[in-house]
Formats: C-alpha cells, sequence, structure tokens
C-alpha cells in the first residue's frame, strides 16, 4: 500500500474550490460537446469537456497557474524550474509570463516540436535531455539546488492538483448527475483533482482513470495497491509517459477512483480519427483516451459519461500518420 501523506479530502476540496475562484478570467471555461454518432456508438449519453481548447491547449494551464499564483514574492522573483514532455512546460511558461515570474524546463529530446516549440515561445529556457540514459527528476531537482529555484513538478504538487481539479468541477457544474467520469491517466494529477472533487459534488459518480496498454503503471498500481514503474514506455499518447504515480496522486488513486482501464495504441489512434472526422475537433492521443475506452468497449456503460479529453497539442506530421493509417 502507498506510504505517501494523509490525504485530507475535505482540504483538497475547499482548494479546488478556491482554485476555480482564483482561475476565473485566466483560464478558458472551455465548452462541452456531445455526439449522437459517439452516444449511438458507446450505449451512453456522453459529454466531452474539451480542455484541447484551454489555453496552451491543455488541461495543464490550470495547475500551473494555480501553483504560480500561490507562490510567496520570493520564490517568484527567483523562478520556477520543472520537468515535462510538453503540455506542463508550456503550462508553467505561459502562466509565468503572466505573472511575472521566469520558467526552466527540463524537456525530453524527443517530446512533440509543437510543444518544445511553443514553450520557448511563451519565454521559457528550454534544457533537453535524452530520456533513455537520463532522469528529468534528477536533472530537475540538481538544478533547483543549484540555482536556488522552486520546483513545480508536473503533476505530483497539491497546488497542481486543486487546479487539475477544476476542470472537473466546472464538467459536473455543466452537466450534473452524471454516472461515470473518464480521466486520460499519466502522473494522475487531474485525475486525483477529478476524484477529489467528485468526493464533493458528485458522490455517485464513478471515476474511471484511462491508460495505453504499454504505459499501464498506474493501471497495475490501483490493481495491486503497490506502487508500479514503467520506463519510457512507447505509446503515442506522449502526454502519458511518465515513470509512475507520486507520493501525493498514489494514495488519492488508491482511495478515491473507482476503477482503472487500458486501450491499445491502435484504439488511441482510431479515437483521434474519430474526434477530427466526426466532431471536428483536434485531440492529441493522450487526450483521447477516454474516448478511445468508450469506442473500444474496454468501458462499457448506458448512463451519462463525462469524458476529459485533455490536450489537444499533436505534431502535424504524427496527425497526418494517424488520419492516414488504415
Amino acid at each position: 500500500m502507498s506510504d505517501g501523506p494523509v490525504i485530507d479530502t475535505e482540504w483538497f476540496c475547499n482548494e479546488i474550490e478556491a482554485a476555480e475562484t482564483r482561475l476565473r478570467g485566466n483560464s478558458h471555461l472551455t465548452p462541452v460537446l456531445s455526439s449522437r454518432t459517439l452516444d449511438e456508438l458507446s450505449g451512453a449519453s456522453v459529454f466531452l469537456k474539451c480542455e484541447n481548447l484551454q489555453r496552451v491547449g491543455a488541461f495543464k494551464f490550470r495547475g500551473a497557474y494555480n501553483a504560480l499564483s500561490k507562490l510567496s514574492y520570493e520564490q517568484r522573483s527567483r523562478g520556477v524550474i520543472s520537468y515535462s514532455s510538453g503540455n506542463h512546460a508550456q503550462a508553467l511558461a505561459c502562466a509565468g509570463g503572466l505573472l511575472g515570474v521566469a520558467i526552466t524546463v527540463v524537456m525530453p529530446n524527443n517530446a512533440p516540436t509543437i510543444k518544445r516549440e511553443a514553450t520557448i515561445g511563451y519565454g521559457a529556457e528550454l534544457i533537453l535531455y535524452d530520456p533513455a540514459s537520463e532522469s528529468r527528476e534528477a536533472i530537475g531537482n540538481r538544478l533547483a539546488k543549484e540555482r536556488e529555484l522552486t520546483l513545480i513538478p508536473p503533476y505530483d504538487h497539491p497546488d497542481v492538483i486543486a487546479g487539475q481539479g477544476t476542470a472537473a468541477f466546472e464538467l459536473i457544474a455543466e452537466c450534473e448527475s452524471l454516472d461515470t467520469i473518464l480521466v486520460p491517466t499519466g502522473g494522475a494529477g487531474l485525475l486525483s483533482g477529478t476524484a477529489l472533487i467528485a468526493t464533493r459534488h458528485a458522490p455517485e459518480c464513478r471515476v474511471i482513470g484511462v491508460e495505453p496498454e504499454v504505459a499501464d503503471d498506474a493501471t497495475r498500481s490501483f490493481k495491486t495497491g503497490e506502487l508500479q514503474t514503467v520506463h519510457n514506455p512507447p505509446t503515442i499518447a506522449d502526454g502519458v509517459r511518465t515513470h509512475s504515480l507520486g507520493k501525493w496522486t498514489f494514495p488519492i488513486v488508491l482511495k478515491h477512483v473507482a476503477d482503472m482501464v487500458t486501450v491499445s495504441e491502435k484504439d488511441i489512434k482510431d479515437a483521434v480519427r474519430f474526434l477530427l472526422r466526426r466532431m471536428k475537433i483536434v485531440v492529441e492521443p493522450a487526450g483521447a483516451l477516454g474516448v478511445a475506452a468508450l469506442l473500444s468497449g474496454a468501458i462499457k456503460t448506458d448512463g451519462r459519461v463525462g469524458v476529459i479529453l485533455s490536450g489537444g497539442n499533436v505534431d502535424e506530421q504524427t496527425l497526418i500518420e494517424i488520419i492516414g493509417a488504415v
């Protein structure tokens, strides 16, 4: 079982609601879309929370802005460092520009070009590393000490989790009476925030995480109650290529998440194609995991299902390859 911190659910719910107020007017109130075709194919009434249309193209802006806004003046003046495959990097860089905080990001050298360029474009210093031979956490922690920077990790931080939970807070408020919420899962910051706020505002709702089959460490951790890891998983869903759940997210997942499921790489590509062709929205592979679970039958339900489309930042070449695949 997890030996992480004790999770104060009431505190987290209060923090998520405070984060929603803090983000109001700074983040986008993203739309919730539906599709009759998706409903017919899945057998459910599906509501898609379009975080692919959030600032920087991903839900990550919520957690980044919330965490930065809570820093002290001294911490802001010294700057912040993090490590990210791309979306958290862009989010921190964008939020840092808005709040006047210098941002440094450690990013894998195989991260999508669109995410690297956007992070630099928002003004962050980018430090590339080889994920096959180097540890981003080790590099980030070393530089934080050497440069006296505040480290804000991409998911395993209470203020980040609280910010991410605002996406589900909005979804529940708009849709009401949801039976299930499906959440793309890497390090589980979004999943944790969703599961926590659901305990207050949708206690009967089942929150379920969705992972790629080849990056199933969170699913194995959930099923066994012991923290599992995966190294540089070969999934097209680059946004969920995390090493493991964290000291905060693991106990939250164990306590509040109803289930975890996995989908194949083919399922993920099919979902990206469906969302583009039938709903005319661009969703990155990681962001399409919940829809992949519905279309593939990994999740079978006839109820009201909320799905968080977590991001839309996909390289043009990757999108072309997915669209052109038979």
